[in-house]
């Protein structure tokens, strides 16, 4: 079951998150009440799960009468050094899907080198740019994979083909696929609890990142309350 908000915004909201303790960390910015315009569920592990249940709670919330203006992908994520550091947050500018192609001689080649399909959603550049100078988040791309990095080789790879990319997690991609679906502008927002590349659990700080996540969505209300994707044309 999704947690309600009771924050006001300009738009209804749909915050979606993998796992329970990334959703009670957004929720718990907003003191986690009921009767708002913010929802927050954790939607499962992958782009798949995650596509699959934006869609179901995008298309009830359109049947109802009480559809959503926006719709946030939000968690922890692993960063790609030295650019995100741990504890920092990360935006994405452009959400990409890494591991979508075919493997050949010559290397990876993405889905839309086969000639169909898309890699990549865009969020709006305004809201892309207030939400940064809101949470100092860095705007860069956040690249959707269904396996995540454990090799320094793996790492490099992925910065080689992406090299503007920032962060890596599992389901922005999926939300975004079930956003542009029903035409509703897609954010992505990740606060680091690792780096990418081995897996060093050690190094990990998901208590750190999950703190960072609440404060950054405690900085977001004025940016929400603002937010009107029919003012901005490269919004869906």
């Amino acid at each position: 079951m999704p947690t309600t908000s009771q924050v006001r915004v300009g738009v209804r909201v749909l915050v979606a998150t993998a796992v329970p303790v990334e959703r009670d960390a957004v929720a718990k910015a907003f003191g986690g009440a009921e009767g708002g315009q913010v929802d927050i569920v954790a939607v499962g592990v992958g782009p798949a799960a995650s596509a699959a249940s934006v869609a179901s709670a995008l298309t009830t919330a359109a049947l109802r009468g009480t559809p959503y203006g926006l719709v946030v992908s939000a968690g922890i994520a692993g960063g790609f050094q030295p650019e995100a550091p741990v504890g920092s947050l990360v935006v994405a500018d452009e959400i990409t899907v890494a591991d979508l192609g075919a493997e050949t001689p010559e290397g990876f080649v993405p889905v839309t080198g086969l000639g169909f399909g898309t890699v990549t959603h865009r969020p709006p550049k305004a809201l892309v740019r207030d939400v940064s100078t809101a949470t100092g988040a860095r705007a860069g791309t956040v690249l959707t994979v269904s396996t995540v990095t454990g090799t320094a080789e793996r790492a490099a790879e992925l910065r080689a083909r992406h090299p503007g990319a920032l962060a890596e997690a599992m389901e922005g991609f999926g939300v975004a696929e079930a956003a542009a679906a029903h035409g509703v502008p897609v954010l992505e927002i990740r606060a680091v609890s690792n780096p990418v590349g081995p897996r060093d659990r050690a190094a990990w700080r998901i208590g750190d990142a999950l703190t960072a996540l609440t404060e950054a969505f405690g900085k977001l209300t004025p940016v929400l309350e603002s937010w009107n994707p029919h003012e901005h044309p490269e919004a869906p």
